[in-house]
């Protein structure tokens, strides 16, 4: 988390069977947008290609769940409709 990153360590429990909570203190604004700077030099992108086919394989999942309600609810709604008239 960010409010452990203050090389500070950690009370170890000496056996006392309660454990104490030191105060916690929040990091600076600067020290945030360098960590979150720093985690996303981590993170592997996709390539063009791969982002092409991960959206067409998204937008073919909507379109398809799309008809797949859409039937449905056509066929309650012609149904309710034959039952109730």
């Amino acid at each position: 988390m960010a409010t452990e990153t203050r090389d500070e360590p950690e009370a170890k429990d000496e056996g006392k069977g309660k454990k104490e909570k030191s105060p916690s203190r929040r990091t600076s604004p600067a020290l945030f947008v360098r960590q979150v700077l720093a985690e996303l030099r981590k993170v592997i992108w996709p390539t063009r290609r791969e982002l092409v086919t991960y959206t067409s394989v998204s937008l073919m999942f909507v379109l398809i769940m799309v008809a797949i309600v859409s039937g449905v609810d056509y066929g309650l709604q012609k149904g309710v409709y034959a039952l109730f008239g």
